[in-house]
């Protein structure tokens, strides 16, 4: 009796240490499979880490304008906007102008964006496109977080609107906010205007586009 009574108690002191140690291996995932837990009970997708950076490098090194190639895009845009500006009739004050051609600003694109008809629209539902529509987008990809920027290429894809990526050296910000009178700017749309800005961006742009 005495040696079962110690083999009891053997027992019950090896399975409350086996517990304890189930619960310290699963301890730093606790926070991970707690929020898990509460984005699938809210319905939501949880958030995949190595997902995230897999879409952080999925743009080609080709894909990026840099270098002499950004400095001719950034020539077209500037020319097309100096051209353009013969158009404005209304006299208006430069600033205001640039603003009914282009979406400056992350915020400014990812709005009218989101206005935009999205291509899985059914045609027969024919839903009136909102008055603004972008040509292109450009996005600056040396910009940090990127997650400011990352919603973007998934949002235009979803609209059929091209966006064109841009890097110098953390420098970019700088020069494209040269194009919209601002000290930095993250990413702008280019509005579809039938002005001559839109004619030359036109013929750097894929066809099908």
């Amino acid at each position: 009796d005495t040696w079962i009574f110690f083999s009891e108690l053997r027992l019950r002191k090896l399975y409350k240490q086996s517990l304890n140690e189930h619960s310290s291996d699963n301890a730093w995932v606790f926070g991970v499979q707690q929020t898990t837990k509460t984005t699938q009970m809210r319905g939501a997708t949880p958030i995949n880490p190595q997902k995230i950076e897999a879409d952080a490098s999925s743009v080609k090194e080709s894909d990026y304008y840099e270098g002499e190639s950004l400095t001719h895009l950034l020539g077209l845009i500037q020319r097309g906007i100096e051209t353009s500006k013969l158009s404005n009739v209304k006299s208006l004050p430069e600033k205001m102008w640039l603003k009914q051609q282009i979406a400056i600003g992350i915020n400014e694109v990812t709005r009218v964006l989101e206005r935009m008809k999205p291509n899985t629209v059914d045609h027969q539902q024919k839903l009136r496109q909102p008055p603004v529509q972008l040509q292109v987008v450009i996005v600056v990809a040396d910009c940090k977080p990127r997650m400011l920027t990352k919603h973007i290429p998934n949002l235009a894809a979803s609209r059929n609107v091209p966006v064109l990526y841009i890097r110098d050296n953390k420098r970019a910000s700088l020069r494209l906010g040269e194009l919209v009178k601002l000290k930095t700017a993250l990413a702008i749309g280019v509005k579809a205007r039938a002005n001559d800005l839109n004619l030359i961006l036109s013929q750097i742009l894929p066809r099908d586009s």
